[in-house]
């Protein structure tokens, strides 16, 4: 069906709109997809501009550009509404960083890199006992090891983290 015809239809009948949206959702939601970070967002814009599409389908005037331009040009502007609020939300929910904040991100950066530059032994012992949580138990049966030998790979851990530390 011509689309004008379609367009006039959903204009008379708006449960005739579901064939326009049938057209056109496709190339709506790749044209919101490629400007946007997530797909979540790019189904919460493209619905938001079918709604609105839908609620001023009487006010659209045929002047013989496609139907989609029309969307796009919505989509444009739900495009730009959706990033104006989520900078107002940005700007309003940004805390202010202190100086501990940077250090204490900067400590555990450092804390990180070395943990990684650790034999892989001891780096594994570290990581199941204080990021995991578990027992020198725990990680002595998964390592096939008796627990002295874990406590011995924790304590060479601890005293190589501590003097990377200290170099920075």
């Amino acid at each position: 069906m011509d689309e004008r015809l379609l367009i006039e239809a959903a204009q008379g009948d708006p449960s005739r709109f579901g064939e326009l949206y049938e057209q056109n959702f496709g190339r709506v939601y790749a044209f919101i997809a490629r400007r946007v970070r997530t797909r979540q967002e790019a189904q919460d814009i493209t619905s938001e501009v079918f709604q609105r599409a839908l609620a001023n389908l009487k006010r659209f005037e045929w002047r013989g550009s496609p139907f989609a331009a029309w969307l796009y040009r919505m989509a444009s502007n739900a495009i730009a509404d959706h990033y104006r609020q989520e900078s107002r939300e940005i700007s309003w929910q940004q805390p202010e960083i202190t100086d501990d904040e940077i250090v204490s991100a900067e400590r555990r950066d450092l804390l990180a890199r070395s943990v990684d530059r650790l034999p892989a032994e001891q780096r594994r012992v570290i990581l199941m006992r204080f990021i995991e949580e578990q027992s020198i138990r725990e990680i002595a049966e998964q390592m096939g090891k008796s627990e002295g030998a874990i406590k011995q790979l924790q304590w060479r851990a601890m005293q190589n983290l501590r003097a990377q530390m200290k170099n920075g």
